[in-house]
């Protein structure tokens, strides 16, 4: 699981300190570098003590891809990493799932040179899919690369809503049914194919809020795209927004998620180098209304794949934390409090600069 290969081109992690002014949000960490390519991180809360919650971030070498486990400081877990793999595009945390008579918490990731879905049994990060699940069919050209967990409320079925390189206009996800195959390892199958895409260039960034029960998806260059993430409930398409406003491509999604129905959808304005800021629980127009409300700078450069919570991380993070990955082969660490500053009012939206 783990190589001295973790060690080539790391820089030190390092403590930025807080955002205290100036236009830009700065982390509060930055990581460790990856040895190739970051792409997508998630954060895994650890329920028994917050402060020993873990950050996963995928790393697209061909060859020695990986999915990278770090402590809060930034460092990197070498007992618990997950290296030579093939291309690692995103990955995702799913709490709950029922393996056997356990109740466990996953990590879903694609595995995109073998066009597989990969799921890890946290924290420990050992396989529990007999080396990789094959999605769509084996088809080489869609090559998985976004996937986003899903649990139903109402049964505690888990889902996983799987994006590729390539696709049809409508259909482009495939949402697969998740078990247990009776042997302790886990099993999908296909329940469903869903969203539209305008084929301008492809879908990769994909995020469920499970408790209202809506799956979000980038079509890049156009907008955001809504859905209802139950199979059950229809594939109609709920909302298309951020059309506009814009540098170029709309990236990673992330729901920051309170406990009363509010909060937040962020997603990566890729080359302004900032966050767009969309309300979680629409307007008074209707829940599906989701104007942009804020512009959040960031420090992050050109960044790909994001992950948010609301929870307390520890006394590092009391309020939670956003991870966002950088183009330099590390992930940005910011403290939530820094980035709700940044959202109450103190950046108004104005047309992007184009780069």
């Amino acid at each position: 699981m783990t190589s001295a290969l973790l060690l080539a081109g790391a820089v030190a992690a390092c403590d930025t300190g807080s955002a205290v002014g100036g236009a830009q949000l700065e982390p509060a960490v930055v990581t460790v570098r990856v040895l190739d390519d970051s792409d997508d991180p998630a954060i895994w809360v650890d329920r028994d003590d917050a402060a020993r919650s873990l950050i996963l971030g995928t790393d697209k070498h061909d060859t020695n891809g990986g999915v990278y486990v770090f402590d809060l400081n930034g460092r990197i877990d070498r007992e618990r990493s997950v290296l030579g793999l093939q291309r690692m595009n995103n990955v995702d945390i799913v709490e709950g799932f029922r393996l056997g008579e356990r109740s466990i918490d996953i990590a879903l990731a694609t595995e995109r040179n073998r066009g597989v879905l990969r799921i890890f049994e946290l924290p420990s990060m050992r396989e529990i899919d007999g080396g990789g699940i094959q999605v769509f069919d084996g088809d080489d050209a869609r090559a998985p690369m976004g996937v986003a967990g899903y649990t139903r409320a109402h049964d505690g079925a888990v889902f996983a809503i799987v994006g590729g390189k390539s696709g049809p206009s409508e259909g482009y996800l495939w949402q697969y049914r998740l078990e247990d195959n009776g042997v302790g390892v886990v099993r999908a199958a296909k329940v469903r194919a869903l969203g539209r895409f305008s084929g301008r260039a492809e879908i990769e960034a994909i995020a469920v809020d499970d408790q209202l029960g809506y799956v979000y998806y980038s079509d890049e260059t156009v907008g955001i795209r809504k859905y209802h993430a139950d199979p059950d409930s229809g594939s109609t398409e709920l909302a298309l927004f951020g059309t506009s406003g814009f540098a170029e491509d709309h990236e990673g999604i992330a729901i920051y998620a309170r406990d009363d129905g509010t909060g937040y959808v962020l997603v990566s304005d890729q080359q302004a180098g900032r966050l767009q800021v969309f309300p979680r629980e629409g307007t008074s127009r209707g829940v599906h209304d989701h104007p942009a409300i804020a512009l959040v700078p960031v420090s992050a450069v050109d960044t790909d794949g994001i992950d948010v919570t609301h929870r307390p991380l520890g006394p590092a993070f009391p309020h939670g934390a956003l991870v966002m990955m950088s183009a330099d082969g590390t992930f940005h660490i910011y403290r939530w409090e820094d980035v709700a500053r940044h959202i109450d009012g103190a950046f108004p939206v104005t047309p992007p600069m184009h780069n």
